[in-house]
């Protein structure tokens, strides 16, 4: 029987998900043991998704009240061997957020480490214009909803929204830096819209190898109800291989920015 899987219920203002394209040789260092890219017509595929969050509650916790945060997580498409076969998702590298909440729990009372950071956000209409700083760490996405469809990964919007619905598990490093947690996303009104990029920097991407990140497409999520799930005590998606023991050496590997 499997444990009851605690959830907190928010709404989504905006998603922004940016992709790139990785060279897989490069793309597989930067991962812990019991995951592998997950490679579309031979490239790994990475991204940044930056989050707005608002009403901010666990899930039996009354409507009308909740917390608000900006959030940013850069990740990288993965799969892993599992009990029931091949699993997909993605693995988070690094989170940032704007609020004393994830920063305090996350990885504590809920999955996922957040470090603090400062977001500034400018939006009119369909046009975002957002910057992350965290010292070290920093990015900066200009994205307008709209524009013809381009990306070497997905031949419509559609596809891509499918694909990104269908990597609902979210694996990182726990506070330990060795073992791993994973957080599920989901909605029940899951709807994606096409956009096109007008500028991007991120110390991560443009930390990695010159050449072996390069953009590939935004889609835009907004105003939908979201649900994350802590599936810790979920055995059935855990790596058979055991994560633990990811050591100094290793941690090096992922880019400090």
């Amino acid at each position: 029987m499997k444990a009851i899987v605690p959830e907190v219920q928010a709404h989504l203002r905006r998603r922004l998900l940016i992709s790139y394209r990785v060279d897989p040789a490069v793309a597989a260092g930067l991962l812990p043991p019991g995951f592998r890219p997950q490679l579309i017509d031979g490239s790994a595929l990475a991204g940044v998704c930056v989050l707005g969050l608002d009403a901010i509650r666990p899930r039996w916790f009354r409507p009308g009240w909740g917390l608000r945060s900006e959030n940013a997580a850069h990740r990288m498409a993965v799969e892993w061997d599992a009990a029931e076969g091949v699993q997909r998702g993605v693995f988070i590298f690094e989170r940032h957020s704007s609020a004393w909440h994830p920063v305090l729990l996350g990885g504590r009372l809920f999955p996922g480490v957040h470090r603090k950071a400062r977001f500034t956000t400018r939006e009119s209409g369909g046009r975002y214009a957002l910057t992350m700083d965290a010292g070290a760490h920093s990015l900066d996405a200009d994205v307008e909803i709209g524009g013809a469809w381009s990306s070497g990964f997905f031949g419509s919007v559609d596809e891509a929204s499918e694909f990104y619905r269908a990597g609902r598990i979210g694996w990182s490093l726990g506070h330990d830096g060795r073992g791993v947690e994973p957080v599920a996303l989901t909605s029940g009104a899951w709807a994606v819209e096409g956009a096109r990029l007008h500028g991007l920097r991120s110390s991560f991407f443009d930390a990695l190898p010159e050449g072996s990140a390069v953009f590939d497409s935004v889609v835009v999520m907004r105003d939908l109800p979201v649900v994350l799930s802590d599936l810790r005590g979920d055995s059935d998606v855990l790596p058979k291989e055991h994560v633990a023991g990811l050591h100094g050496a290793d941690a090096r590997r992922i880019p400090e920015g």
